[in-house]
């Protein structure tokens, strides 16, 4: 049998076959894999902490099978991530988001860097400033 192929159950199996592949990330990672058995704080799944750090996307799931092209759901999944990336950023979504989209187009492309949420700084209104 050549070095391409793997035996599984006596039929061979090309390298290249997903499963293969398959078995194979699960090998390179094998010490991770086998840790949650020995160690009871270590969880399995992130299902839970994944959407408990974004309480909307559960209220919403049902909806979301009713997008129809999928366009809709890129374009939700697109805002969801810039909501996300702003409340993780310590900052108002809605504040930065207005802002910045009032503002894109006259912005110099070789500035973007100054749209992100981290750099952003929030316009102070001149009644903020007189008190």
């Amino acid at each position: 049998m050549s070095s391409n192929f793997i035996c599984a159950s006596n039929a061979p199996l090309s390298l290249a076959h997903d499963l293969a592949k398959d078995i194979d990330y699960i090998l390179k990672r094998l010490a991770a894999f086998t840790l949650f058995p020995s160690d009871g704080r270590v969880c399995l799944l992130n299902n839970a902490a994944a959407e408990c750090a974004i309480p909307g996307m559960a209220l919403s799931r049902k909806s979301w099978m009713f997008y129809g092209p999928d366009r809709g759901g890129q374009r939700d999944a697109a805002m969801y991530s810039l909501v996300l990336t702003g409340k993780m950023s310590g900052i108002d979504p809605q504040a930065w988001l207005a802002d910045i989209l009032g503002w894109i187009t006259s912005h110099p492309v070789h500035c973007l860097d100054d749209l992100l949420p981290w750099n952003w700084k929030p316009a102070t209104s001149a009644a903020a400033v007189a008190a």
